[in-house]
């Protein structure tokens, strides 16, 4: 009889730990990522032997496959005006590693310092509507912004991030440099705060406030308290502070808003600023420090009608063709600026094409070979 009731015991034990293992796995489970933001079981990701120091600037920048030319020109502005040794690390998907690593090795920026890295898009499942107003909103790479600390970037405390349809002008060491306030894991350019651009922004109803971004009729948005009359920013360029985005749970809190947009349509691709930019807005509302505007001079692709005096773009650190009207595109304005940079593709997957005037210049576009 005693030796049943140890038995008894011992299964009784046995069970519980049973159960305990159950929770622990089941708990785990939970609180691990689904996916992998990044994928390392293809092609080689980076340039062998190629790793970052203390001492470079991490500038990270995506690329993909339809547009590897517009990240080149970007690339080769920020290195031929930069007098700070910078680290490019070149974010893309599998289809583009390739042509990505040929572009690079085969023309003069293989003397650059950079690392390929493969974006999973598989991270963004069910975190994402399809949505076919504007579909190239909803590329991958437009979310690889989101998840910058888990991205492979070795050690660096603070990263500048830039928009493919960008050129830099000024010096990249400058703009990384920016002294970001206590608190705040990064530095956008508000969009009031460069006057000269104000009267081109009226002239096309470009959006300027959260009213443009956020959808005001849905009480999950109401309840955020944000006045839909404060300024908006725009996150094709910035500055970010690793540790504290780590410290602040910056990528956990985009996720909940993606999440939640999924279930309440909070916001979509149909809006000014798509699906990328209102979980940014919303995380970053009031958390951020403002970078000198003339390092971030936009709205150079909303109009193919409308341009800035020259003398202006001059001065201007960094040029944003945000916008539909791209300068790789037809139609498009200030082509001569943004031609300057451009490299042509040395396998010739991507070409320069005449097709037409663009004002006083000649338009070209670029394009596939079976385009």
């Amino acid at each position: 009889m005693a030796s049943l009731r140890k038995i008894n015991r011992g299964l009784l034990i046995l069970l519980i730990l049973v159960a305990f293992a159950v929770l622990y796995k089941k708990t785990r489970l939970q609180t691990l990522p689904k996916y992998s933001v990044l994928k390392k079981d293809g092609a080689k990701t980076g340039v062998e032997d190629e790793k970052a120091t203390d001492t470079d600037i991490p500038v990270v920048i995506c690329a993909s496959e339809e547009r590897i030319g517009a990240a080149i020109a970007t690339i080769n502005s920020v290195y031929s005006n930069s007098r700070a040794s910078v680290f490019f690390y070149i974010v893309t998907l599998r289809d583009a590693i390739k042509n990505i690593r040929e572009y690079i090795e085969k023309t003069k920026l293989r003397k650059i310092k950079y690392k390929i890295l493969e974006f999973n898009p598989m991270v963004l499942k069910g975190k994402v509507n399809p949505d076919s107003s504007r579909p190239e909103l909803l590329h991958p790479l437009n979310f690889v912004r989101f998840y910058l600390p888990l991205l492979d970037i070795e050690n660096h405390e603070r990263l500048v991030y830039l928009d493919d349809d960008v050129i830099v002008q000024g010096d990249i060491q400058e703009l990384y440099n920016i002294k970001l306030k206590a608190g705040h894991a990064a530095a956008f350019a508000s969009d009031c705060d460069l006057p000269p651009t104000h009267e081109m922004v009226r002239s096309v109803g470009m959006q300027t406030t959260y009213m443009g971004f956020l959808d005001y009729r849905k009480e999950e948005v109401r309840e955020l308290g944000i006045n839909p009359s404060d300024c908006s920013f725009n996150p094709g360029v910035f500055v970010a502070d690793i540790g504290e985005w780590k410290r602040q749970k910056i990528t956990k809190q985009l996720e909940k808003w993606m999440a939640k947009n999924v279930r309440e349509n909070l916001y979509s691709s149909a809006m000014a600023g798509g699906v990328a930019t209102p979980p940014m807005l919303i995380v970053f509302h009031n958390k951020y420090t403002t970078i000198d505007p003339m390092w971030h001079v936009r709205h150079l692709g909303w109009s193919p009608d409308t341009r800035y005096p020259r003398s202006f773009l001059k001065d201007a650190r960094l040029l944003h063709w945000n916008g539909q009207f791209k300068p790789w595109n037809y139609p498009c304005v200030h082509l001569d600026i943004w031609e300057k940079w451009f490299i042509p593709d040395p396998i010739g997957k991507f070409t320069l094409i005449s097709q037409a005037g663009c004002g006083t210049h000649a338009v070209l576009f670029m394009c596939p070979v079976l385009c």
